[in-house]
């Protein structure tokens, strides 16, 4: 047979799109498989203790089961599957609930409200044993302008009361610090604050910084703001003997400029690689991005369209490069407007039914987020926290069996499919399947042995690379 291209031609061209290809795999290597926290609660610096988030928990749990005692209540204030067919007498919701009690998962599948079951104890245990994953020690909005001297004094308070809570085991597994931006006019008190915080917790801790430490860098609208926060990362490094690298960074979209320059082009990439890889997230800015679009604040809400704009736009210049991405934070907290041992039945009523509002509209918009592909958003009050998980594990649950289906389908076609090289053409669509189990693991929506039903092994789903799973099947075959 004749061809019409010489193998040396041939060779020629396809290391040039070899070139080219391994370029764009690098730029754009896909989700990362690593764990991403489904939220972050930003709490005021001033007010940080080595036990925070153990009592956000409490106080969580306490507000869940004062204003929703069981499932039944909860799947009727957010209308969840099923709702329509349980009962409205507490009396007969106690005996559902010992029926539930005693079944097995499989069985409960086959009953209405299973869904509303297993979402509300999965909540309740998640306030028990993690209700915060991610914590920001604020020192920009949830802080505010202070004098010089109590902001430094409460950076040496906050960093000595994170090393307690290393020691103690009583911080997130996620944590880190939020600064003032690096505008012409608060730059100074930025650095500052950066260089006393981890100067204190370096000294105090010996060199060690918490598991997974961030910092967030606010209002960022150039990437020469990140450069700077990149040299200034190197310096610390190099002064207290950290390993290059150690330091990461966020950054936050917030403002028109970071959607669109003023060459009518998106910065967000160039915004990450000021980064230098040290960037491993971009989160979004509900009020200040409204209030950047001139949206009055009665109408700065994660529901205005504007913000699904700036949503679709970051992802449109971030997917595929790995960084998570998190949403904003409702601002209608359920907090009940009547205090007191004295209520009267008129102001019990009106505190249920404020806070069956509030959670409404924070689980509407977790949904939102999750649906539109955000699988992390911003919490601002303990009392969002059961919402949070609320919404979290009905997304994961309600897809958990399509998921299923399509990961074991998937796994076994690609098995018999070619390896090019060291490439697998689909690795990057296996391992998007993959992350929503590793996703629902991670956040307690599902535990490990419910992920076997994919046909993957503990070993494979441990991995958390869908390329090594298929390696290894392909070496046994």
């Amino acid at each position: 047979m004749n061809f019409s291209i010489a193998d040396n031609e041939k060779e020629t061209l396809l290391d040039s799109l070899k070139t080219a290809n391994l370029k764009f795999q690098h730029t754009y290597p896909g989700d990362k498989p690593d764990r991403q926290p489904v939220h972050t609660v930003y709490g005021g610096a001033n007010l940080f203790t080595s036990d925070t988030c153990i009592k956000m928990g409490e106080i969580a749990l306490k507000s869940l089961q004062t204003y929703s005692p069981d499932f039944v209540t909860l799947a009727k204030v957010l209308q969840l599957e099923g709702h329509d067919m349980l009962p409205d007498s507490f009396k007969k919701a106690e005996k559902l609930i010992r029926r539930f009690d005693k079944m097995s998962e499989a069985e409960r599948k086959k009953e209405p409200g299973w869904l509303a079951y297993s979402v509300y104890n999965k909540i309740i245990h998640k306030l028990r044993t993690e209700a915060v994953e991610d914590f920001r020690i604020d020192f920009e909005d949830g802080f505010g302008n202070r004098p010089d001297a109590e902001e430094d004094e409460t950076a040496v308070t906050a960093a000595n009361e994170l090393a307690i809570g290393m020691k103690a085991k009583t911080i997130s597994p996620f944590i880190g610090i939020r600064i003032k931006p690096f505008t012409e006019d608060l730059k100074h008190r930025g650095i500052r604050t950066l260089d006393i915080f981890l100067t204190t917790i370096l000294e105090k801790t010996k060199g060690k910084l918490p598991a997974n430490f961030v910092v967030m860098l606010p209002k960022v609208t150039i990437p020469e703001q990140v450069t700077t926060l990149i040299r200034l990362f190197e310096i610390i490094e190099k002064k207290n003997n950290l390993a290059p690298g150690t330091l990461k960074m966020e950054t936050m979209v917030e403002a028109t400029q970071i959607v669109m320059d003023d060459e009518g082009r998106n910065p967000l990439m160039k915004i990450i690689r000021a980064s230098e890889g040290r960037c491993i997230a971009a989160h979004f800015g509900t009020y200040d991005y409204t209030a950047s679009c001139g949206i009055t604040a009665k109408y700065q809400t994660m529901a205005h369209p504007v913000c699904d704009f700036a949503h679709h736009m970051t992802k449109v210049a971030l997917g595929g490069t790995g960084i998570f991405l998190s949403d904003g934070a409702t601002n209608v907290m359920p907090v009940a407007p009547h205090r007191g041992k004295k209520l009267t039945a008129k102001q019990v009523k009106e505190n249920k039914e404020s806070v069956h509002n509030a959670w409404r509209i924070g689980y509407g918009h977790t949904m939102h987020s999750l649906i539109n592909g955000f699988y992390q958003g911003w919490d601002l009050n303990p009392a969002q926290l059961p919402m949070r998980y609320a919404a979290t594990y009905h997304f994961f649950l309600s897809s958990y069996d399509d998921a299923v289906f399509r990961l074991r389908t998937f796994v076994e076609r690609s098995a018999i499919s070619t390896l090019t090289g060291d490439i697998f053409d689909d690795a990057a669509t296996g391992q998007g399947l993959l992350n929503f189990f590793l996703k629902a693991m991670n956040c307690g929506a599902i535990n490990e042995e419910e992920a076997l039903a994919t046909g993957l092994t503990l070993d494979e789903i441990r991995s958390r690379s869908f390329y090594k799973i298929l390696q290894g099947r392909r070496a046994a075959r």
